[in-house]
């Protein structure tokens, strides 16, 4: 497996490994979209590769006071592997060059396979509440 960042003509794999991963994902979360923004501000996309095929990705964010993990993807027929724990150490050693001292992610509150995942990392459930407001509708 060879880890590297996200280049433009990746764009299709990427896109087609989201869907797969993240069927049920909502509209506004169009992954066209969210690559081209996330390509305008930095470089912290992040693809895993195996035999030249994306098998793999990692998306995240440094706002200049703390880091973010916005998704991870691995292909369904490449689980298991070790490949979304060698993304998100990328990711973080990424955000670590760039001087932050703190991740953060969120997980659906329903999907312990992934809390554990994160919990084997070093990641810690803190006492937060997350809130969300949806710019496209009236305040």
């Amino acid at each position: 497996m060879k880890l590297r960042i996200y280049q433009d003509e990746d764009k299709e794999a990427l896109i087609a490994l989201w869907q797969r991963v993240f069927p049920d994902d909502p509209p506004h979360n169009d992954p066209s979209q969210v690559i081209s923004a996330k390509r305008a501000v930095d470089d912290l996309i992040f693809v895993a590769l195996e035999e030249d095929s994306i098998v793999g990705a990692v998306m995240a964010g440094y706002d200049g006071h703390r880091g973010w993990l916005y998704a991870v993807a691995v292909d369904h027929a490449h689980r298991r592997h070790g490949i979304a724990r060698h993304l998100v150490r990328h990711a973080l050693d990424a955000l670590r060059q760039l001087g932050c001292i703190k991740a953060n992610l969120q997980i659906r509150s329903d999907n312990a396979q992934v809390v554990a995942f994160y919990e084997s990392l070093g990641f810690c459930i803190e006492d937060r509440i997350s809130m969300g407001l949806n710019l496209r509708r009236p305040a």
